[in-house]
């Protein structure tokens, strides 16, 4: 196996990975922006977006089956191939959730608000963050970084949960909200769910860099039989 090809394979990966993850960045942020500006344009282009990414998905997975398949990299390589294999199906799926979220949009953005200002902005900002700062982690190998954003999921639900009773605060005292208010249900889950995404990236990041899965922390605690 020549070190320089399995160099330049793994740099094209990577950079499909990061183009992909550049994608579900600006579908994030057209889709905070179309319940900003309240603009259906906005909703529009985050649906036109999710096939490309649905594209781009199955072309680096295939790449590194292809990788994996032909070049059968070890240690430190294998780690970052199966853990990319794993992340590509994570952002592939947040764009499925601002699908979610725009096509409530282009509902919501014609009827009268009731979430208090800003709440809802809060929670859309604090989950593009988690995501964000996921690839930064992903991008500059750094541990600290994803621990960071893994810890932030805390403060993404505490908003979920929320909105959540502030929703049915109105749909309790207001019956004439109930279907705006269904509709942000949906879309404050679908928020809460890209956290959950980033979140699972930045423990792919760990493994990659530490060799060593996070996931389910009350497992490791127990013996292995």
């Amino acid at each position: 196996m020549n070190r320089q090809h399995l160099d330049a394979e793994l740099r094209l990966i990577k950079d499909g990975l990061l183009t992909m993850a550049g994608v579900a960045e600006e579908m994030i942020k057209l889709t905070m922006k179309s319940y900003a500006e309240r603009v259906d344009q906005f909703a529009e282009s985050v649906l036109n977006m999710d096939e490309k990414l649905d594209e781009m998905e199955i072309r680096l997975d295939q790449a590194c089956i292809d990788l994996l398949a032909l070049q059968s990299p070890m240690a430190s390589d294998l780690r970052f191939v199966t853990s990319i294999i794993k992340i590509l199906p994570e952002i592939e799926r947040i764009g499925d959730h601002c699908v979610n979220i725009a096509r409530r949009a282009s509902m919501l953005n014609h009827l009268q608000p009731i979430l208090p200002a800003g709440l809802l902005d809060d929670l859309a900002f604090e989950t593009s963050s988690m995501m964000r700062r996921s690839v930064e982690a992903f991008v500059a190998s750094d541990a600290a970084l994803a621990r960071e954003v893994i810890s932030s999921d805390d403060k993404v639900d505490e908003l979920y949960e929320h909105c959540y009773h502030e929703l049915l605060r109105q749909m309790l005292s207001n019956p004439l909200c109930i279907e705006r208010a269904s509709h942000l249900i949906i879309v404050i889950k679908n928020w809460e769910r890209i956290a959950d995404m980033a979140t699972n990236i930045a423990e792919e990041v760990l493994f990659m860099i530490e060799g060593k899965s996070v996931k389910h922390p009350h497992l490791q605690r127990k013996p292995i039989l």
